[in-house]
């Protein structure tokens, strides 16, 4: 094993342990890169750049590479694809996994021989060391959300920040080259639970768990692995940091435990340091007030998000007013509740990003309608999904369900609302205009991954809205699907 090189145990069952985070010299390192998307790609340019044999390995055929990821054999590296079984894990130094990668036996394997395994976002992190201070946000949902906010609120305050992790660029992307200098003095990461599976050394100096709840439960034995491994995030957080959790959590609140002593807790709800009433956020730390009506963001689950995003700014350093001009300006992003039209007296929504049940029951009772229209399924993700029958049972109109978890959707639902089923998104969204009625919500919150489908959730949101236009006349039948 390489000196110097941090690792850890922090998987979702082996967590614990103290570390300090250190620049690794790669020179003449056999490095593997598993996965080859866009966090796997950068991260081998990085490798390359710092003089290291890269192997770049995937599970996909060459056919299915990216050219980004076939030019990398241009610059020295060699590509493996279509499986596992042709790489000699036990001749290399280091290797990094890209977030989407699932488990395999060689690779643990590997990493119980004592082969380094880190992260995409880890393993950039320690090469910025010493890195900027950093702002990270965790939870099953509302991260990206938050994370842009956040970032909105460092850009007023005139810091530059990058914005992404998780989120839209990977980290390893924006390392320079050995000697250049970094082009950020903060950073702000969304973090997933894959990414901080094996995450040794990344040290927030503010980071929130906005939420937990049963999510990718085809990947972990247990909702408490799922648990532990969001949390991983905030074990290197000691005194002078703030995690940020919601108000009387008991999952978060435990996984808050698991940092260092020191670490300042502050939370935000109803009944929270940072408290959400009726026409205001009140910080109450601070005294700071930010009134409901200047806050462009909708639904009473983005309220707790910016409630949330007010602590992470505050931990970090910024001041009330470039807090408030973020709140006034920033709209949400797109396939978040995103309103696509409203034809004949119903309005359409496209929370295609609602990719788990917690995330569409939170869509569905965020509504200002009182009914609703739901547009659920796709590849199941082997959660319950009594909450989102619970949440029907309030505010369902009707459900039309697609995809592969179609069946088990309707099973769950069986009797609560009238139950349609649909092969397309087309006839998904006609099917839902017949059972809407005026004053009604039409709203697509899969409570699913969009992959059997899908290339993903952005297509699978531009899909609904292509054929919710089409409605109007606005898209032509040939642009749906």
């Amino acid at each position: 094993m390489e000196q110097g090189l941090c690792t850890d145990e922090s998987t979702p069952l082996r967590t614990e342990g103290h570390y300090k985070p250190a620049l690794m010299e790669l020179a003449g390192k056999t490095v593997v890169i598993v996965g080859m998307g866009r966090s796997g790609v950068a991260a081998a340019r990085v490798c390359l750049q710092r003089g290291a044999q890269v192997l770049c390995n995937d599970a996909a055929p060459r056919e299915h590479l990216s050219s980004a990821a076939l030019t990398l054999e241009a610059n020295g590296a060699r590509i493996i694809a279509g499986g596992h079984n042709a790489v000699d894990w036990r001749a290399v130094d280091l290797i990094v996994i890209s977030p989407g990668v699932p488990l395999f036996p060689a690779l643990l394997e590997a990493e119980a021989d004592g082969i380094p395994v880190l992260g995409e976002l880890d393993f950039a992190w320690q090469l910025l060391a010493p890195a900027p201070p950093t702002i990270a946000i965790g939870g099953t949902n509302g991260k990206s959300t938050t994370t842009t906010l956040v970032g909105a609120m460092m850009e007023a305050a005139g810091r530059r920040a990058f914005v992404g992790g998780n989120l839209g660029i990977p980290l390893a992307e924006v390392v320079p080259p050995p000697g250049a200098p970094f082009s950020f003095d903060t950073l702000v990461l969304e973090v997933s639970s894959f990414q901080s599976e094996r995450m040794p050394a990344l040290h927030p100096r503010a980071a929130t768990l906005l939420n937990i709840t049963p999510d990718h439960l085809d990947r972990y034995a247990s909702f408490d692995d799922y648990a532990n491994a969001k949390g991983n995030l905030l074990l290197r957080m000691d005194a002078g940091d703030t995690i940020i959790i919601p108000h009387h959590d008991p999952v978060c609140t435990r996984q808050a435990r698991r940092a260092r002593p020191g670490a300042r807790i502050v939370t935000f709800g109803p009944e929270g340091d940072v408290r959400v009433e009726a026409h205001a956020l009140v910080d109450t730390l601070s005294g700071d007030v930010y009134p409901r009506d200047e806050i462009r963001l909708r639904g009473e689950h983005n309220v707790l998000n910016a409630a949330a995003a007010i602590a992470l700014a505050r931990g970090a350093g910024v001041e009330h007013g470039p807090i408030r001009q973020a709140l006034r300006n920033f709209a949400g992003l797109a396939h978040r509740i995103a309103l696509v039209a409203e034809i004949d007296g119903v309005r359409y929504y496209d929370d295609s990003k609602g990719t788990n049940v917690g995330a569409a029951v939170a869509a569905l009772r965020g509504l200002t309608e009182p009914k609703a229209v739901l547009l659920a399924g796709g590849r199941d993700k082997q959660g319950s999904y009594e909450p989102l029958v619970a949440a029907l049972q309030e505010r369902g109109r009707a459900l039309v369900v697609l995809g592969e978890a179609a069946d088990r959707i309707a099973e769950a639902a069986a009797g609560v609302v009238p139950i349609l089923r649909a092969s397309s998104m087309a006839e998904a969204v006609a099917l839902a205009r017949e059972a809407a009625r005026p004053g009604d919500a039409v709203l697509l919150s899969p409570a699913c991954s969009s992959f059997d489908m899908f290339r993903d959730y952005k297509e699978r949101g531009d899909r609904f809205t292509q054929a919710v236009l089409s409605l109007t006349g606005t898209a032509s039948p040939g642009e749906q699907s």
